[in-house]
């Protein structure tokens, strides 16, 4: 494969990507940090004139744009009755699949550049590196441990976690395939 085939296969893979991460914060949808870590959403209701809160003193008086809302808090979605989240929510199988994704790409790469002559410079997954199959299965078991991982961060309330642990996972796949292209 010519430099700039790499280079170019290496520009869409980061592009799918980003795009495929990112979109809940390009469109305004629900960002990656879940909402009860943000605190509750304000919501803004216009008030009726009868509903207008009495007035302190001229000097203390609000703008009059203040006035005019009242800011009442909403509770998130996640926080109702007391509940977290669901693990197997939208963004979670959605980041579990993008890390198998980019994980199933460093498998293909690295078993292409081990054919052609180069060596696996990751000393875990150089143990795995003799056969096609313990390959695999060093990048199955990758995948399944950024899912426990998660898991386990889900349990115990750390939700940003949670989902960092993907897309860590996700960076260093996207990685390792941008190095093994640039180094065939």
């Amino acid at each position: 494969m010519k430099n700039s085939t790499r280079r170019r296969i290496l520009v869409l893979l980061a592009v799918v990507t980003i795009l495929w991460i990112l979109p809940t914060g390009l469109t305004g949808q629900e960002s990656l940090i879940p909402q009860h870590r943000l605190g509750p959403a304000p919501a803004l209701d216009v008030l009726a004139d009868s509903e207008l809160p009495a007035s302190p003193a001229p000097a203390a008086r609000q703008p009059i744009a203040a006035s005019m809302f009242a800011i009442r808090p909403v509770e998130a979605p996640s926080q109702r009755n007391g509940q977290t989240h669901r693990f197997w929510d939208r963004e979670n199988s959605t980041l579990f699949a993008v890390s198998a994704g980019w994980s199933t790409a460093d498998f293909f790469v690295t078993r292409s550049n081990l054919a052609n002559g180069g060596r696996e410079l990751n000393p875990v997954a150089r143990l795995f590196a003799g056969s096609d199959a313990g390959l695999a299965t060093n990048f199955a078991l990758e995948t399944a441990g950024v899912i426990g991982i998660s898991y386990i961060f889900h349990k115990t309330g750390h939700h940003r976690l949670e989902r960092a642990t993907s897309v860590v996972n996700i960076s260093a796949s996207a990685g390792a395939v941008g190095f093994g292209l640039a180094h065939h």
